[in-house]
């Protein structure tokens, strides 16, 4: 099951990535900081300040930053570990290869992971410097921020693998998309989610992006509490329940 040896698998990776998809990587970084250019700073002169879910106001620009930041995160790390991994996984038989040497389905499932992990790292890293530079950080609490970046990354990748290893054709992938543009927008990204009905809050309140989304702007804003473990416990959460899956599925699929 395992062999201690996921970084060899990461390192593959990486050195894949570096000579073939580094400009679609770099292409990735730009997409967020396009979204608080126009939005943050272009809407976020004309709307003023909003007022968040424990009750201060911020400037709209400050309020969105934090969410296209952990938006940066998850998407880093979805793509990297859904779509890179089914190419690998169905057409390139990449992972039969590695599971007849002494690697067992742990060791490629971190090793795609961590790679996952690391391009959602990158994503997170560059805009937190970009909010610091724009003055976007109100507390030194932003800190933290990247931590919890890293964590974010770490449940959308294992559970994005975990998931990808049950698809089987590319109609099946667009799914993934299908799911990921209603969270971009709808888990309290550019709105507070005081402006939804009743009902349809506590449904954003069950999705993932939501949880990273709260979480970030209250280390970026400065509001923290004890509510945050909330958060972090959703993610630890989708992280051993990913890797648990996706070990099984490898295991299933190229050993048994």
């Amino acid at each position: 099951m395992y062999a201690g040896n996921a970084r060899s698998v990461m390192q593959r990776g990486w050195q894949a990535t570096r000579s073939t998809n580094w400009l679609v990587v770099v292409s990735g970084f730009f997409e967020p900081i396009f979204y608080l250019l126009s939005l943050g700073l272009g809407l976020g002169a004309l709307i003023g300040t909003v007022t968040t879910a424990s009750g201060e106001s911020v400037p709209y620009a400050a309020f969105i930053a934090p969410a296209l930041l952990a938006v940066a995160a998850m998407n880093g790390a979805i793509y990297d570990s859904t779509w890179n991994v089914f190419f690998k996984m169905q057409f390139a038989k990449l992972y039969e290869g590695m599971l007849a040497t002494s690697l067992g389905p742990l060791d490629v499932a971190l090793g795609e992971i961590s790679l996952a992990l690391l391009r959602g790292a990158l994503y997170g890293t560059g805009f937190l410097l970009v909010m610091q530079v724009l003055g976007l950080n109100l507390s030194w609490w932003a800190l933290l921020a990247l931590p919890a970046v890293l964590l974010i990354a770490f449940g959308f990748a294992s559970v994005g693998m975990a998931i990808t290893s049950y698809m089987k054709t590319f109609q099946q992938m667009d799914w993934i998309n299908f799911v990921l543009l209603p969270m971009f927008l709808f888990s309290a990204t550019f709105y507070p989610l005081s402006v939804y009905p009743q009902g349809l809050q506590y449904f954003i309140m069950a999705l993932p992006l939501w949880h990273g989304v709260e979480l970030v702007r209250s280390l970026t804003t400065g509001m923290v509490d004890l509510g945050l473990l909330w958060h972090v416990l959703y993610y630890a959460v989708m992280v051993v329940v990913g890797l648990v899956f996706t070990t099984r599925r490898l295991r299933a699929l190229f050993l048994d």
